[in-house]
């Protein structure tokens, strides 16, 4: 079941990937969150430095476990995984609101929190890999490809429910790439890419202010209500606030707790979903370039696990991850530069936050699970 002796076949190419990326995390948690006449702290390890380390070393253990973890075994969990998750997600709107919306379960004693959509993701991906591996010659049926979106369908109403538009936007695509990997019928992935353009292009069209805000209002509001059409404005505060916060930072940016917009807590949730431009602001674009291109190898490296699968299960089960993986960056980016709106979606590995850094840490480490046994027949 759990072998250490794969722990030295795992790709060593993502590890210092994986490390730098968590450095740069605590790098700029520590530069937002350290500010004396805020919090009055004044030094490098602030209590939310601590905390997102505790955080990576409780990520790094889940990365081990998974990583020497026979990833079959998974396929008997997946069920189980995703029954858990749905009565988690159901179960937040019977608990009290958290900055008004039920996305998250409070921790006793450890004053923490759970957020059920984040491992929501990585449930996904198991149940269908696993489905789409059971149907073998049947997977391009009418009727599977119903069933599939059916199993996508249920968490992804609930996230959508809480309000969470930005979970819910990951699983979009992150389906349509398992289902492309899977077999699933070649109509229903057509119609769903040709589905996800359009959204996309008419949500860029609306940011570049190709297509009025405004006067779209009149024909979105018969769709969607209000308060949800409002997250499509491009001239929030925000998102004006990220941009500023990036095109201060030009070339080379102003250095380690240097920056004048960041640091005078202009930019909201700095070290949160904007930590991006926070980044960008202190170490420019050359900063940004590099980090792009770290996450660029990470994915790299992780599609190449898709390539070499040695089975249905793992193949399809590593694409969902790499997908998972590609999306977030892409959406946060894209959500910070304007973009797309700002959704929440946590930038992988550098945001903090406990449930994100644990999910993207396992997610990674399955996919060492997958890599360590392609061998195996």
């Amino acid at each position: 079941m759990w072998n250490h002796q794969y722990l030295k076949r795992i790709d060593f190419r993502t590890l210092p990937i994986i490390a730098i990326l968590m450095a740069i995390s605590i790098l700029v948690i520590a530069s937002t969150t350290s500010d004396v006449q805020i919090t009055g702290e004044d030094f490098f390890f602030t209590q939310s430095v601590k905390n997102q380390i505790q955080r990576f070393e409780i990520g790094i253990v889940c990365y081990l476990f998974f990583a020497g973890l026979d990833y079959h075994k998974l396929r008997e969990w997946a069920w189980i995984f995703y029954v858990i998750t749905i009565l988690l997600l159901l179960g937040l709107f019977f608990t009290e609101a958290i900055q008004n919306v039920h996305r998250w379960y409070r921790i006793p004693f450890i004053g923490g929190t759970l957020q059920p959509s984040e491992y929501a993701k990585l449930s996904l991906v198991l149940t269908l890999s696993w489905f789409l591996e059971k149907k073998g010659r049947n997977v391009g049926d009418w009727r599977t490809a119903f069933q599939a979106s059916l199993i996508v369908f249920i968490p992804f109403i609930l996230i959508l429910k809480q309000p969470d538009l930005g979970s819910a936007m990951v699983l979009y695509p992150m389906t349509l790439g398992m289902f492309y990997f899977g077999g699933v019928k070649k109509k229903v992935i057509t119609f769903m890419a040709i589905l996800g353009v359009a959204a996309l292009t008419l949500i860029s069209l609306i940011f570049t202010g190709i297509l009025s805000h405004e006067e779209l209002r009149p024909i979105a509001t018969k769709v969607l209500k209000e308060y949800q059409y409002e997250r499509f404005d491009p001239n929030t505060y925000h998102h004006q606030a990220a941009k500023t916060a990036i095109a201060l930072g030009s070339y080379t940016g102003s250095g380690f707790k240097k920056s004048t917009f960041t640091g005078r807590q202009f930019l909201p949730a700095a070290h949160t979903d904007s930590v991006f431009p926070a980044f960008v602001e202190e170490y420019g674009i050359f900063g940004a370039i590099f980090i792009l291109l770290l996450f660029f190898g990470l994915i790299y490296y992780s599609f190449q696990v898709t390539a070499v699968a040695r089975d249905h299960f793992g193949r399809v089960l590593s694409a969902g991850i790499t997908v998972y993986l590609a999306i977030h960056v892409v959406i946060n980016t894209g959500m910070m530069c304007g973009f797309l709106p700002i959704t929440g979606v946590p930038l992988i590995l550098v945001t903090y936050g406990g449930s994100s850094v644990t999910l993207t840490m396992s997610a990674l480490g399955i996919l060492q699970s997958v890599y360590t046994r392609r061998f195996m027949f």
